[in-house]
Parts: C-alpha cells; structure tokens; sequence
C-alpha cells in the first residue's frame, strides 16, 4: 500500500514501536510521522517506511489542526470502545 499524507501508520520498529501515528510529510525516501503528545506536528519524526505498517485510515486536515486534536482523534483510533 502506497502511504500518502494524513495516513494513519503503526510503528513497527524502534522506541515507538507499535504506536499510532500520522505520516505529516516526506523527506527524499522518508515519512514525516508525529502522534502529537511525544513527536509533535512542528517536530514530525523521520522513519524509514519499511518500519510503518500502514492502515486504510486517512485523517482530514482539520484533525491534524493541532496536536491535541491529532492525539484525541488518535486515541479514540486506538480505543474505539472508551
């Protein structure tokens, strides 16, 4: 699956491993991904797409406004029950 701007991805490698993310960019053979609380929209986090499992998520802009609103709209991904 191609990743693209605004796709939600899983870590699959390193400290953040399994986490949620955003890819906010790219950078040559890079993705730009951030979570809002630890890698935030200013300071996006450069991994190598191999490390990303990609999902059929794609997030508005306007969830990505800011980082509390990329947090909350990550965490309700994350635990759609509560």
């Amino acid at each position: 699956m191609e990743l693209k701007i605004g796709q939600v991805v899983r870590s699959l490698a390193g400290h953040d491993k399994g986490d949620l993310m955003v890819i906010a960019g790219f950078e040559k053979t890079k993705a730009l991904v951030c979570d809002g609380k630890h890698r935030k929209l200013e300071k996006p986090k450069c991994k190598n797409p191999k490390h990303l499992q990609a999902t059929d998520m794609l997030l508005e802009t306007d969830s990505m406004a800011t980082n509390k609103m990329l947090r909350k709209t990550l965490n309700k991904i994350a635990n759609p029950g509560g």
